[in-house]
């Protein structure tokens, strides 16, 4: 087996690592020494069981184990969906000291997480994703929860996992659209805090696009450092951990509005953190022409850089005002001031963000 890159993410006296790599799902060594008890949940979906279940079953032996698929898509990321989860631990009979195995993308880890969360307040889960969405934002940083009707995540909690395992292999089968939906939340960390980054993002587009494996294991293994020390030095977003939601506030109203449907996550982020960064420029905080810069890149990453047409304006800033990121009375964005300069926007004004909407 290779070596993976390994990661430590440090809160307080509690410590998880980041392992990247590859042929890491079918490698017991790299996690089955993780598990404290005799119960472990499987918690996958029914496109990524048939692909990469397998791999994990021989390890397991000895266990009270069991799989269970949930259907596939954002759709299903609801309280009843997660009850499934707890309605599969109950008949293991699972035990404080069980752990949920979270293998799937952000949905999957997302519910995984929660339900971990919340069954007997507080069971271990460990992160296995198969998007590259979920191994460099998601599957990081213990933000685990469920949408609402009323708005994406409204409902969860912060539960950090005991292992993150990102086994570059299952990239393979990932879909273009879904793979470059995740090059979104790459090039997000250096938007909104790493130039340099940016820069390398820039150059190496091509090579990342094809998929590339020296360029993108070395994107992997960045964004998910810098995203762990963020969460280190803010773990429950009091403060700079904000910054890492650049261009949410536009994304989540637009999966909102559409119905968690026309677009994938990571190209509703890429759309959002151009809005933001056009935002920026309109209210005189940075220079149109690092938004020009930014959707150039997007645009050549595959990703969408416009809302898509016909969208109510109305809905699209009632979703904003009860977003989860907002606070007191004006709308809490994140802007820049250009190309790795994010910075927390306080009380912006509700006719310039429509603005940015209608451009």
């Amino acid at each position: 087996m290779n070596t993976p890159r390994e990661l430590e993410v440090r809160l307080g006296a509690r410590s998880y690592s980041i392992r990247i790599g590859r042929d890491l799902l079918g490698d017991a060594t790299q996690w089955r020494p993780l598990l404290r008890g005799r119960h472990a949940l499987i918690v996958t979906n029914t496109t990524v069981a048939p692909l990469y279940l397998a791999r994990l079953e021989p390890a397991l032996a000895g266990l009270h184990w069991r799989a269970l698929a949930l259907p596939d898509g954002e759709a299903h990321k609801t309280l009843a969906t997660t009850a499934l989860i707890w309605d599969a631990l109950a008949q293991l009979g699972a035990t404080r000291d069980a752990c949920i195995l979270a293998l799937g993308g952000g949905v999957v880890g997302d519910m995984a997480g929660f339900a971990a969360a919340c069954w007997m307040r507080g069971i271990d889960f460990m992160q296995m994703p198969t998007t590259l969405l979920a191994m460099v934002d998601s599957a990081v940083g213990g933000k685990t929860g469920v949408d609402h009707a009323a708005g994406k995540n409204l409902i969860g909690a912060f539960h950090q996992p005991r292992l993150v395992l990102a086994d570059l292999g299952t990239l393979a089968t990932l879909p273009p659209r879904e793979y470059r939906a995740g090059l979104a939340e790459i090039v997000k960390i250096g938007a909104l805090g790493d130039a340099a980054f940016l820069a390398r993002l820039e150059r190496d587009a091509a090579a990342l696009d094809a998929r590339a494996d020296d360029p993108l294991t070395a994107a992997i293994a960045h964004a998910c450092a810098c995203k762990a020390g963020v969460v280190m030095r803010d773990e429950t977003e009091q403060g700079e951990r904000a910054l890492l939601n650049f261009g949410h506030s536009f994304a989540h109203a637009l999966e909102t509005v559409t119905g968690y449907s026309a677009l994938l996550h990571g190209e509703a982020v890429a759309i959002g953190m151009v809005l933001a960064a056009r935002l920026s420029a309109q209210l005189g905080l940075a220079n149109g022409a690092d938004t020009q810069r930014l959707a150039t890149l997007l645009a050549a990453l595959g990703l969408p850089t416009q809302p898509p047409p016909g969208l109510d304006a109305d809905a699209l800033l009632a979703a904003m005002h009860l977003d989860k990121k907002k606070r007191g009375g004006g709308l809490r964005l994140i802007l820049w001031r250009g190309a790795g300069a994010a910075f927390i926007a306080e009380g912006i004004d509700e006719a310039a963000v429509r603005a940015a909407w209608a451009c």
